[in-house]
């Protein structure tokens, strides 16, 4: 009886913290309902999933996320370690107990769910410990894993996914680390390459940065990126587009432009308006086709608490 008195209190102080959180300016509720907690993939509707399957039309299939392993580069001071293990077979022993002489392969990994192609969760960066929805991290940031905001109970993504070669539109290879491109870059080649962004959408930029440096340079494909300015990142939220993301390990350039805060468009994008955000994304293939549309499909794995997880979407056209 005291435990189920102490959580009702608990709860009641919750609320109570985030209305003062309210009425003090400090954040506002999400569109979609002071207790959501999937932001922007409350776009993916029946209606929705329909007109993406639309999409597919040649019968062509991409995966986005890059190979990795652990010499991946990463954001310090993530990284991967992989074992393959055969579980009580050492000395050439068979597992007899299968009907035959068994044998098999096992992996362990130790590992940050932060490295190479990843989707950023809404509990993964805010501002001033405040999170997407006003959620405070005292009160959802767990050490054994985020009990609001979780990457579990996103919905499989599925939509249209739009693709911009900034790479083309600046006409180099790749574009330099730090080197940002604004709302008006984004609008321009949006025209010039014939793309419409609409609500809902996927939206990928290609910048020929992994795809040029990851394995050439890695230390330097680590240390810093070209990407969306503060102001790129308020445009495509304004769009109300479902995620945003690039073939970079974070999307924003870094350095950042002047006048710019580092990584603020994860601010932007995460915490004000709930857009999940997709970084080290296989963009390659798609601008070497110019691919511009296609249907976007996640299902990322759900391990309850996870603040970032490893994906592998899929593109298809």
């Amino acid at each position: 009886m005291k435990i189920l008195k102490i959580a009702a209190i608990a709860g009641a102080l919750t609320v109570a913290m985030t209305t003062q959180a309210l009425a003090d300016g400090k954040c506002k509720p999400s569109k979609w309902g002071v207790d959501d907690q999937i932001g922007s993939a409350n776009y993916v509707t029946s209606d929705q999933v329909l007109m993406a399957t639309k999409l597919v039309k040649k019968g062509q299939s991409h995966p986005l996320g890059i190979v990795i392993d652990p010499n991946t580069p990463a954001f310090p001071p993530r990284g991967l370690m992989l074992q393959v293990v055969q579980p009580n077979q050492q000395g050439g022993q068979r597992l007899h107990g299968f009907g035959y002489a068994g044998s098999y392969n096992d992996d362990i990994a130790q590992l940050w769910f932060g490295i190479g192609p990843q989707i950023d969760g809404l509990g993964h960066l805010g501002e001033d410990g405040m999170y997407y929805n006003c959620n405070d991290e005292k009160d959802f940031a767990a050490l054994t894993g985020l009990t609001k905001l979780g990457v579990h109970q996103i919905p499989p993504l599925i939509g249209r996914g739009v693709m911009i070669d900034m790479a083309k539109h600046f006409g180099v290879k790749t574009l330099n680390a730090g080197q940002a491109f604004t709302a008006e870059d984004v609008k321009a080649a949006s025209k010039s390459q014939g793309v419409e962004i609409r609500k809902g959408d996927v939206v990928l930029f290609h910048t020929g940065w992994t795809d040029n440096k990851l394995k050439a340079e890695p230390t330097a494909w680590v240390s810093g990126e070209p990407g969306l300015s503060n102001d790129a990142a308020v445009y495509l939220a304004n769009l109300d587009v479902m995620a945003v993301g690039a073939d970079t390990w974070g999307i924003e350039a870094v350095p950042p432009m002047k006048g710019d805060k580092l990584f603020y468009g994860h601010v932007t994008l995460l915490k004000e308006n709930g857009i999940y955000i997709l970084e080290t994304m296989n963009t390659g293939r798609l601008a070497a086709e110019s691919v511009k549309e296609f249907m976007f499909v996640l299902g990322q794995a759900r391990i309850r608490g996870t603040v970032q997880m490893i994906i592998n979407p899929v593109a298809m056209w």
